[in-house]
């Protein structure tokens, strides 16, 4: 049995999918489990860990860590994981995750596995399966020496546990000292949408270049909502303006995992694969039947993407009202 501290990963007052996921994993294998809550004025988010399997809950509230940064983050959780001496650190391969957790493992001086797909609980120890060469093999990771051992873990990598309601735990309140930090943050703009983040929705449906203008993602957009799912865009979609940053998937974009994935119009250029190709189901729309992404696909369309995508939609429209 390990002791293992997952750090909770919250958003506009609500706890991420992926820090159940985390949590759920640790308490399934038996061990002891631990959650570190950072932010300001987020005590009753922890009652929700416990549901999930947290034993105990190390709560740090500062007015410092109202809106996330690496460097008060790092600060705050290093004293906790130094007194603690956990066996085993995770959190979440988001653009959090991936920020602060590598400060953290210099702060200690240890390794970092990141963006990992598996995990598997040895005793103390855990292995970790990592993709690289922009996705086209899988490494298995062991950790050598002493002191804790740190991951980051694609979301939908593990799949979250129910709740139990029933559980409780332990809230533990620590005080950080967060004097003489460098940087402060003052503001987060947020982008206007109201569906899911790519990284955490179970349905992606994805559009490239192909699609020719940002009007026409207007009928990924349709697709998307009669599945609830989130619209993504490749590299190329981005860089010409088609969608914003933020629902770019790729090597240079966002990594996803999603029970299923809809590429409409996107050949699959390999740092495109490099971000999605661990879905679940993959299902490509393309008038190229050599596109590589044909390679990766559980199910593909040979057709074009103004034509199938309408048609597809409005079957999709007719399940769901039966």
């Amino acid at each position: 049995m390990a002791k293992v501290f997952v750090i909770a990963e919250h958003r506009d007052g609500r706890l991420k999918k992926s820090t159940f996921e985390l949590l759920g994993a640790s308490a399934a294998a038996g061990n002891e489990t631990h959650a570190i809550l950072l932010g300001d004025g987020v005590a009753e988010l922890a009652k929700e860990l416990a549901h999930y399997g947290a034993q105990k809950v190390h709560l740090i509230q500062d007015a410092a860590l109202k809106l996330y940064s690496s460097e008060a983050y790092t600060k705050a959780i290093t004293p906790v994981l130094k007194s603690a001496s956990p066996d085993i650190v995770l959190a979440s391969h988001t653009p959090t995750g991936r920020d602060f957790m590598p400060r953290v493992a210099a702060r200690l001086g240890v390794g970092l596995a990141s963006d990992c797909t598996q995990l598997a609980f040895e005793g103390s120890k855990i292995k970790a399966r990592r993709p690289v060469y922009a996705g086209k093999a899988t490494v298995e990771v062991e950790f050598l020496g002493a002191g804790p051992q740190l991951a980051t873990v694609r979301a939908n990598a593990l799949g979250a546990p129910k709740p139990d309601t029933s559980r409780t735990a332990e809230i533990l309140n620590v005080t950080a000292d967060l004097s003489g930090l460098k940087t402060k943050v003052i503001e987060v703009v947020k982008g206007a949408s109201g569906r899911p983040d790519v990284t955490e929705a179970s349905i992606v449906v994805s559009g490239g270049r192909s699609l020719k203008s940002a009007d026409n993602f207007k009928m990924i957009e349709e697709m998307a909502d009669v599945l609830g799912a989130a619209v993504g865009a490749s590299r190329a979609a981005v860089d010409a303006g088609y969608r914003p940053h933020r629902d770019q998937v790729g090597q240079t974009g966002k990594v996803v995992s999603p029970a299923l994935y809809i590429a409409c119009g996107i050949s699959g250029a390999i740092q495109h694969l490099a971000g999605m190709r661990t879905s679940k189901v993959i299902v490509a729309i393309n008038t190229d039947a050599e596109a590589p992404i044909f390679q990766v696909a559980d199910y593909g369309v040979v057709g074009d993407i103004f034509a199938v995508v309408p048609a597809l939609t409005q079957e999709l429209k007719k399940l769901k009202e039966h």
